[in-house]
């Protein structure tokens, strides 16, 4: 096989491929470096280790290099296989380009621990991933385009096609649309493209045509793309200054990059304010989807004018790299259908149905804007992971993703009570117990829902109720159902209707949504009521104080002139004398201030001075003053209390 003959005819073509190279450290570098000495090109290197490349890439800086493109790479998976680097890492690839993955030996490689896990697993040490590895080799031994290159087997060279030149149709596509753009009334258009289909280039086309043009986006680096296409008359704003400026900037067009990542309150504001608005978002890939983004948000805007870029700009539409890549790692949209004679709910697991849970999370995917390869790689080998599907084995309608929670030590629960431990997982046990201080919520176990979707056209149906009835029915050993989520009010009365319970709003909204984190739960068990009833009834007494963090209007009656009570004392102890956070102790600091006041807690709580103003040395030394001012208010309320309290904390590790 002549590799230099081989890469000149898929530079001709458009097309980039595969090379798997299996087997022994030793043996893997000798065939890298093979490859290096026998192809000109960049050889892009991502590994940890330096047995590759002098200056390798880690694969948690490949962000860095978006955007650009390089002749060839080399991606060692050998200790631990980051599947979104792997896919960001393809992007950059040009025609003409080998990928050269490195992966353990054939046969070991199921068993072998992967240092990857750790990200995702919620382990202390990695551990293997036999499901998703066997679903990539047999993904790799089905696609005749993947070049195998086996220690102690024969080389599997790719089938041989007779593909015609490539002539990229990109240029003219991006033309097409950017005369409609140029032309198009008042109104919101939004571009929807995978990754190199050259968005944020047709971006910046219409900014340097239109002259009256806005450009904001997440973060200023993300649109160096589109500043290259702008040239001069690039004019960027980041999203919080252009929304403070009062009245807005006089624009004929506010182009924003990337929109799926920019909370869709705020999102929802900067459109308000020009007469013309670009939204360009990626709809597949590796950093997560927009098309949940597309469904929540464009779907409620007036005179929206959808566009989409499907011409690659790097490589032909018939590259076999991209389209294994897509099939490997489920890139591909939650196909729509009309659903079967009966909704059925079953369970699924990557032994059981795995291609009915492959269709789940395609599902899940398309209604959740994060999700990414790191969520297919805990759902297919993550300890704890459970999902139910609703519609039949071959026509998915409906997928529920739960995750086990709970079950801490009461010595590891109590650590975590007192801010000194966060260990890995436990989102919603954790937090009833870090912030809303709760013990019981972390040593009792539970199960998380952590991602419900149903097809867009079988919404309204009970669907999404009854996967959450089965979920509650089949939950044996655990004392509650939770749930963590952006509050809004219909989501709410969807969880509301599924017999949950308001434990918890988080003071901070989300950067995903631009809403703030609510917490639900639904027990199962008299322990579970017991905790429930009392989350609840805190949330409805600390809510005039939380108002004043919050801004939401929710049902909620709570009485501001409520004494402290021994709830209040023991969150407070935490605050003065381990690491309780002030956010989540400020209901109970209002009321401790009102009755017994401290120089620094009044000018914070009483005359709403900034915390970051209120002394010198910034935030950290203000709050050790203010756990001072707490401790010394409670040795004056109750010695004895003190004396229980100081040590029993100072023990916690």
């Amino acid at each position: 096989m002549n590799l230099v003959e081989i890469s000149t005819a898929m530079q001709r073509a458009g097309i980039r491929r595969l090379c798997v190279i299996s087997g022994s450290r030793a043996w893997t570098s000798q065939q890298a470096a093979v490859w290096r000495n026998t192809l000109v090109g960049d050889w892009l290197t991502v590994s940890q280790q330096t047995d590759l490349s002098a200056m390798p890439h880690a694969p948690t800086a490949l962000r860095t290099l978006l955007g650009r493109e390089f002749q060839h790479a080399i991606f060692d998976a050998r200790d631990g296989f980051h599947a979104e680097a792997f896919a960001a890492l393809a992007g950059t690839l040009k025609a003409g380009s080998w990928l050269l993955l490195l992966t353990p030996a054939w046969q070991r490689w199921a068993n072998q621990p992967d240092a990857d896990s750790l990200r995702w697993a919620d382990v202390a040490q990695p551990i293997a991933t036999p499901h998703f590895t066997r679903q990539l080799q047999q993904g790799l031994l089905d696609d005749p385009h993947v070049m195998l290159l086996r220690e102690d087997h024969p080389v599997r060279e790719p089938v041989a096609i007779a593909w015609p030149e490539w002539h990229c149709q990109a240029p003219q596509q991006q033309q097409r649309i950017l005369q409609q753009l140029l032309t198009m009334p008042a109104g919101v258009a939004v571009i929807t493209a995978a990754r190199g289909r050259g968005k944020s280039a047709l971006a910046g086309m219409l900014a340097r045509e239109n002259r009256h043009c806005l450009v904001t986006a997440p973060a200023k680096v993300a649109t160096d793309v589109l500043a290259q296409f702008a040239g001069e008359h690039l004019q960027f704003i980041a999203p919080d200054a252009l929304l403070a400026c009062d009245p807005p900037p006089q624009a004929e067009w506010l182009i924003i990059d990337e929109a799926a990542a920019i909370p869709a309150p705020l999102l929802a504001q900067l459109v308000a304010r020009f007469p013309r608005v670009l939204l360009t978002t990626t709809v597949q890939g590796y950093e997560g989807t927009g098309r949940g983004f597309m469904l929540r948000f464009c779907a409620a805007l007036p005179k929206v004018h959808y566009f989409a870029l499907d011409e690659p700009l790097r490589w032909s539409p018939r590259d076999p790299l991209e389209a294994w890549l897509s099939h490997a790692l489920l890139f591909e949209d939650a196909q729509e259908s009309a659903p079967p004679p009966e909704i059925a709910l079953f369970p699924a697991s990557p032994l059981r149905h795995p291609d009915a849970l492959a269709a789940g999370y395609r599902l899940l995917a398309s209604a959740h804007y994060r999700t990414s390869p790191l969520d297919l790689r805990r759902m297919l080998d993550a300890p704890g992971q459970h999902f139910w599907l609703a519609g039949a084995q071959d026509n998915v309608q409906g997928a529920l993703w739960l995750v086990e929670e709970g079950g801490l030590d009461p010595a590891l629960a109590w650590s975590v009570w007192a801010g000194r431990r966060r260990p890995r997982g436990n989102l919603v046990a954790q937090s009833l117990a870090a912030h809303a201080g709760f013990v019981a919520a972390a040593t009792l176990r539970s199960l998380r829902i952590s991602r419900i979707a149903v097809m867009a056209a079988q919404r309204q149906r009970g669907i999404g109720t009854a996967l959450v009835a089965m979920a509650r029915q089949q939950a044996s050993g655990c004392d509650y159902l939770s749930v963590s989520f952006g509050y809004t009010a219909p989501l709410w009365h969807f969880w509301q209707r599924c017999g949950f319970t308001l434990v918890r709003i988080g003071s901070q909204r989300e950067a995903s949504s631009g809403c703030y984190a609510a917490m639900a739960m639904l027990a199962l068990t008299p322990a579970g009521e017991a905790l429930q009833q009392q989350a609840a009834r805190r949330l409805e007494r600390d809510w005039p104080w939380l108002q004043q963090l919050i801004e939401l209007d929710l049902p909620l009656e709570g009485d501001a002139t409520s004494p402290l009570d021994d709830e209040d004392l023991a969150l407070l102890a935490g605050f003065a004398w381990a690491q309780r956070p002030w956010e989540a102790s400020y209901a109970a600091l209002q009321r401790l201030v009102r009755q017994h006041p401290q120089p620094m807690l009044s000018a914070i709580l009483v005359q709403k001075q900034p915390l970051s103003q209120a002394g010198r040395g910034g935030r950290k030394a203000v709050l050790a003053q203010l756990r001072a001012e707490v401790a010394q208010a409670l040795r004056e309320r109750d010695a004895t209390l003190a004396e229980h309290w100081q040590p029993r904390l100072a023990s916690l590790q």
